[in-house]
């Protein structure tokens, strides 16, 4: 398994840093002749925002990715960090860089909250609406 789940890791690793490096070179170009109104600024700027969280949670990823090579190298791979048991074959399957069984993580996930906004660093603005038309009377 450790031999598959290797290159699993690193096809994983090589696809998040093409993506990532994609997605700069499609964002620098588009945004060298964006201009418009208030309404595509604001759509543009909510894009970009949305975008930096994706590569937040692909560099989370990689450091995952990374972490579970290391394991690998050290022998503790497979192995739950809370109760040293196996982690399932199926779960490393669907999840290569788990650190934690099935029953560890539900229970490390009991006190999180439901929405991380505010750990992931996303702040979101008020768009107050502009009306141009005159009001009639």
């Amino acid at each position: 398994m450790s031999q598959s789940a290797k290159e699993i890791l690193m096809k994983m690793k090589e696809e998040i840093l093409s993506e990532i490096i994609d997605n700069m070179k499609e964002e620098s170009n588009g945004s060298m002749f964006e201009l418009g109104d208030i309404l595509d600024l604001a759509c543009d700027e909510r894009n970009r925002e949305l975008s930096l969280l994706l590569r937040g949670r692909d560099r989370e990823k990689l450091v995952e990715i990374e972490k579970a090579l290391q394991r690998m190298e050290a022998g503790t791979y497979g192995y739950c960090e809370i109760c040293e048991n196996n982690i399932h074959e199926n779960r490393l399957k669907v999840m290569p860089f788990a650190r934690l069984c099935v029953p560890c993580k539900s229970e490390s996930e009991k006190g999180e909250p439901k929405v991380k906004r505010a750990n992931q660093g996303v702040i979101y603005k008020k768009i107050i609406p502009m009306d141009n038309e005159e009001k009639e009377d």
